[in-house]
Parts: structure tokens; C-alpha cells; sequence
């Protein structure tokens, strides 16, 4: 391929790139990274083109050839370490064979792709697998709320403003303006003068002073506050004209983000994505990344490189070469190899795949408990089956005490293979016990080996030991404790939300589930999802894993059931009637105990009888914790536990 320009990412002596645009051509290969813009380029390509065909006594290029000559080729544009290709949605073939030339003399990690908000270019990515490039990066919860903290700026007046650093642009919201609407009438009119003359400039890197959040507000609004003759009204006729504004923009505001907190999931997000937007963005969310996805996963995921299937064949990202190839340690991190054997091993289970993208979750969804306290141990899945043309999702958890686990302790091989083992079977029957009590868990799950090497500080480094790791469907809904609060205020919904989640905390309570290290309960933490109806009301809330169940096995329920009260005291803020809203819980709990209770004293044979084949041990064997669990359940008074719920949530 031919080059007219400068080499890509080429400095002068001060540093600076000298071109930041190309354009790559593909009837006559070339590219041009001359400076200028892209339809010089373009021009400057044909003049080119032209002399050869002269040099070489053919005729010049016809209208029609010119045309093709330009329809293909790609955009391109370089930063400091990073080539971006601009594709056209509809020719996402010129788009890919860029890539493909780029990487032929660049890092794959180098190349990234502009508009990723248009879905096709999204789909063409996503169905070679390659999810990993168009991904923000993870961020916990945590660093999400201070980034928005330190964001909250003020220019002259008050902090109404949320900054991009990236731009320049500082956002203020409808609560900002609740803010400003409280302060007297000179303070008032100074704050308006800064907010508008900002909505009226634009920064050095052309982006506006000021604009309004969210980004989906009416052009109308902005408009109003634009042109609004401050110098022209008095004080009483400004503040009228504002809240009129103000009214129309508030009712624009999406409900899900009027409540402006970042406990609000929904409204964090969206505040988080508007203030890390970057110039020639990237990158793509998670919610365009996988339809339907949950809140509670926004930049929680750290997607890496998958596979397609070309003709039958299976096609890993050509990433995993270069990392093997170079041992960058940045990419050997990316290429994990964890996830490449989930990708073989679902490639031989399920054969016949298009393409699958695999994520790790980078941080623990839950505020309080991170279940595994292990390396990596949670992977999504995305996956299309040939010859249909949705995609599924599914969730992978690794084995928390596996055969490297039990190494790390330094036991033998054949030790940390049979406890490895027992603990795998100790897990599958602690499932059946809660699917026997009533928790509302995924119908199906599988449970698989993996073979990976061991990489310790013993005799055993280097060897391949098997690892296991359980797969349930990915449960679409919102988890209980990401719910916005706003919907709250609606009594039907706060109400039906009480009966379900009591009905759900019962179980739990049953079951005895709690954090191993801590003992902290660990219901409405991420685990329960809640599915909602066409009317918008919760129909169901679905457990999605039985972690930490039966940890707490000893102590009667009665003394056990005031720590359920949480999930009721953390939406008294929220709930219209605080005593209705308890009261359901508590009546909800009180009723599904009963009813577990009835059912296992209609059945106690087949209840007790259920793990006879296994160890009874009183050092805390599966079957010995079932037999205790159940005892404690047959002597428990529902009307008591009500109560005591009732009394500790303050009712």
C-alpha cells in the first residue's frame, strides 16, 4: 500500500503529531496522512492516482471510476497513541478491512472506531467478538460517586455545574436550578447572567461553557434560556419567566432521573457518562452493548477479547497472538486466560455459535459483600446460535474452593482434588435445599470443569488442574436495592414491592443466609431481582444465587428475623405510608414462613430424609446444617417473627 504523507503517529522535534487525519484507500490501495482535511485528501489521491495511470500511458480515471475511487475508502484520524477509523454505518466492510490493513503495522489495542452509536457499527464489532473495543473502562461504585463529587463545580456563583474535564463543557440540571431559584433576587439574577451568557460561548476546544443535563432535553428549553432578555425584565418578571422554563424542563427530565443523588442508579450513570465523555468517543455503554442489560452493570464490566465463527471454525481475537507474541504485561492481564477457556469449552458444548463476547465483572455489584473474595470469578457471556438472530446472555461463576485454592494451602494434589470435589457437590446440594424451602432461584443451572494451569509457590507450579464453575441464565429485572427511589412514591407499586420482598426475606431468613466472614445478612444486596409487569408493578422477585446460604444454621429465627428490618427502615425516605409499607413486609414474612412451615410438616418424611446419603457431621456437614435448619424451622412462630420485625423497623 502505497503512502502520500507522513507515517502514522510521525512527531516534529517539539512532539507534536504531524498530521492527525488520513484517509485510507482501497480500489488502488494507499493511504494519505498529508495535512489538510479529508476531502483534500481525497482530491490530492485522485491527482495521484491520475499520474501513474499517465506514467504508464493509460487514460486518466472517468467520472464514474473517481466515484468508486472515493466511495472506497475510509476516514481516518490519529491522537497521540491511537488511530481512530470514522466508518460509514452502511459500508462497515471498508471499515473492517482498515482494521485489518492498521493492524498489519499497529497494535490492535491502538485501533478504535468512531460512531458507536449507530448500531450497525456496534453489531458488525460485537459479532466478531470484539466487544472489548468498543467498552468504556470499569469503575467501581465507589469512584463513580467521588468523581461526580469532585465534579460539582461552581464559575463565579453557586456549584450548580457538573464538569467535563474532557471538554470543558459544564452541565447544570433541573435541581441545580431548584437551588438557584431559592437565592435573592441580585444573587438570582447574577447566577441567570452566568448560566446563559455560558449557554451562549463556547470554550476553546468549541464545545459550549454550559449546557443542560440531561443531553435528551428540548432544544426548546435550551433555547429559551438562551435568548432570554435578563437586561429587560425585572426582578418578579425574571423569576416568572425562569420557572416557566424550569417547569417544561423538569417535565422533560425522564423520571427515572429526577431523583439527583447517586443512590439513584439510573441517575448516576447518566450523569457519569455525560461528564466522561470524551472527543471522538469510542466507546459504547453497556446498555448498547447488551439490550436490556441492568442498571447495576454500568461500567461494572470488563469486556476482553472473544471469538467468531467463521464457516464452522473457531476464530479467537487476533489479540491473544499479539499478547502471547510480545508478553506485554497489559495484555496478557486483557487476554485472560480463564476466558479463553470458557470460549473453547462453550464452542465444544454448544457447537453451532456465531460469535461469543466474554466480560469479567470488574467490581462486586453488591454495596456490602463481595460473595467470592477470590480472583476473577465472575464472567458474562454473550452469544448468538447460529441461525437466529438474537443474542443470549448468561452468567459464569468459578468455583470459590477449587483445586488451586486447596494448593494455595498447601494440601497435597489428591487432597485439593477430593475436597475440591466435595465442596462442588456441597455447593449443588445447598442449591436443592433452597429450591425445597422455596427460594425462588433460576430453574436451571449447569456445572462444568475447566482446565487451567496452576500458577503457585510449590511442587505443583506449572501442572493443569481442573476448575469448576456453575452457568445460569443472566436474569433481566432491576436488583431490589437499585431500584430508583421515585418509584416509591407510587402507593400501588411501594405496596406490592413490600408483599414481594417479604414473602422473598422469609426465605432467606429460613435458609440462613449471611456473609461467611461477617455475618451480615446479605438479602436485598444484588441478589434479588425484581420483574415488573406490563403495568410497570413488580410481578416477582427472583433470587439469582444462593450464596452464603445456610452460614447461619444454629440460632432460632426469632433471633435471627430483626436484621430483615434493614431492608424496610433504608426506603422509609422514600415511601408515601412508612407504617402500610412495613406492615405488608412484615405480614408478607410472617406468612411465607408459615406457609414453608406447613409444607414441611405435611412432607417431613421427604424433608428429612432428603440428604440421609450424606455425611452427618455437627462440625457443620451439609446434611447436619438441613437437619438444623429444618428443626428451627418446625419450632418457629410466624405471629412472633411479624412482630419482632414490626418492633425492630420502628412500627
Amino acid at each position: 500500500m502505497q503512502t502520500i504523507g507522513y507515517k502514522i503517529f510521525a512527531k516534529d522535534p517539539e512532539g507534536r503529531l504531524l498530521s492527525r487525519i488520513g484517509t485510507m484507500f482501497f480500489r488502488t490501495p494507499g493511504l494519505v496522512t498529508t495535512k489538510g482535511v479529508h476531502a483534500m485528501q481525497r482530491m490530492m489521491w485522485l491527482e495521484h492516482v491520475n499520474a501513474m495511470l499517465a506514467a504508464e500511458g493509460k487514460p486518466p480515471l472517468t467520472p464514474e471510476e473517481e466515484e468508486e475511487e472515493l466511495a472506497q475508502s475510509v476516514d481516518l484520524i490519529f491522537t497521540e497513541d491511537a488511530v481512530l477509523i470514522r466508518p460509514d454505518p452502511e459500508r462497515m466492510d471498508l471499515a473492517l478491512r482498515a482494521d485489518e490493513t492498521l493492524r498489519q503495522t499497529i497494535s490492535k489495542r491502538k485501533i478504535r472506531f468512531l460512531n458507536t452509536h449507530s448500531l450497525k457499527v456496534r453489531s458488525a464489532l460485537c459479532e466478531r467478538g470484539e466487544n472489548w473495543r468498543m467498552a468504556r473502562h470499569p469503575i467501581s461504585d465507589e469512584d463513580m460517586t467521588s468523581l461526580i463529587e469532585r465534579s460539582h463545580v461552581a464559575i463565579e456563583c453557586l456549584p450548580v455545574y457538573y464538569y467535563n474535564r474532557a471538554t470543558g463543557t459544564r452541565f447544570v440540571t433541573a435541581g441545580g436550578y431548584a437551588e438557584v431559584s431559592k437565592l435573592g433576587d441580585a444573587d438570582f439574577r447574577r447566577q441567570l447572567k452566568e448560566v446563559v451568557d455560558g449557554l451562549n460561548q463556547r470554550n476553546r476546544l468549541g464545545h459550549p461553557e454550559v449546557d443542560l443535563f440531561p443531553l435528551t432535553t428540548p432544544i426548546e428549553v435550551k433555547k429559551a434560556l438562551k435568548t432570554l432578555p435578563l437586561t429587560e425584565l425585572s426582578d418578579a418578571e425574571l423569576r416568572r419567566a425562569v420557572d416557566k422554563i424550569a417547569t417544561e424542563w423538569r417535565a422533560s427530565v425522564p423520571p427515572e432521573l429526577r431523583d439527583e443523588s447517586t443512590g439513584n442508579y439510573d441517575w448516576r450513570n447518566a450523569m457519569c457518562q455525560t461528564i466522561t465523555r470524551q472527543p471522538n468517543d469510542t466507546a459504547a455503554d453497556e446498555r448498547e452493548l447488551v439490550s436490556g442489560i441492568a442498571a447495576e452493570f454500568y461500567r461494572q464490566i470488563e469486556w476482553l477479547p472473544g471469538a467468531r465463527i467463521d464457516n464452522g471454525e473457531l476464530i479467537f481475537d487476533e489479540i491473544y497472538d499479539e499478547a502471547a507474541r510480545t508478553q506485554d504485561p497489559e495484555l496478557l492481564s486483557l487476554c485472560d486466560g480463564r476466558a479463553k477457556a470458557l470460549i473453547f469449552n462453550l464452542t465444544r458444548v454448544f457447537g453451532a455459535v456465531d460469535f461469543i463476547n466474554i466480560g469479567r465483572i470488574a467490581n462486586s455489584l453488591s454495596r456490602k459483600h463481595n460473595p467470592s473474595g477470590h480472583r476473577g470469578s465472575i464472567y458474562i457471556v454473550q452469544y448468538r446460535d447460529s441461525g437466529t438472530k438474537k443474542a443470549k446472555m448468561m452468567i459464569m461463576r468459578f468455583q470459590k474452593w477449587g483445586v488451586a485454592e486447596h494448593l494455595d494451602e498447601g494440601k497435597d494434589l489428591m487432597r485439593a482434588m477430593l475436597e475440591s470435589d466435595e465442596y462442588s457437590e456441597y455447593i449443588l446440594d445447598r442449591r436443592l435445599m433452597c429450591c425445597q424451602l422455596g427460594m425462588d432461584l433460576p430453574r436451571r443451572i449447569g456445572f462444568g470443569y475447566f482446565t487451567e494451569k496452576y500458577r503457585g509457590h510449590n511442587q505443583y507450579n506449572g501442572i493443569s488442574v481442573r476448575t469448576g464453575c456453575f452457568v445460569r441464565p443472566y436474569v433481566r429485572g432491576t436488583a431490589t436495592d437499585k431500584i430508583p427511589p421515585p418509584r416509591y412514591r407510587n402507593p400501588a407499586f411501594a405496596l406490592k414491592f413490600a408483599k414481594l420482598l417479604g414473602a422473598a426475606a422469609a426465605v432467606d431468613l429460613v435458609v440462613g443466609r449471611r456473609s461467611s466472614a461477617t455475618n451480615e445478612i446479605l438479602f436485598d444486596h444484588s441478589y434479588e431481582i425484581v420483574l415488573c409487569g406490563d403495568d410497570g408493578l413488580p410481578s416477582s422477585i427472583r433470587v439469582t444465587d444462593h450464596a452464603g446460604s445456610f452460614v447461619e444454621y444454629e440460632r432460632e429465627l426469632i433471633d435471627c428475623v430483626a436484621d430483615y428490618a434493614e431492608p424496610v427502615k433504608s426506603r422509609k425516605a422514600f415511601v408515601a405510608d412508612y407504617a402500610a409499607f412495613a406492615a405488608a413486609y412484615a405480614e408478607a414474612l410472617a406468612a411465607k414462613v408459615a406457609e414453608v412451615q406447613a409444607s414441611y410438616r405435611a412432607r417431613r418424611k421427604a424433608f428429612d430424609g432428603l440428604f440421609a446419603d450424606r455425611p452427618f457431621d455437627t462440625n457443620g456437614s451439609g446434611a447436619y446444617r438441613w437437619a438444623r435448619s429444618l428443626a428451627r424451622l418446625d419450632r418457629a412462630d410466624p405471629e412472633a417473627l411479624r412482630a419482632r420485625l414490626l418492633e425492630a423497623a420502628g412500627c
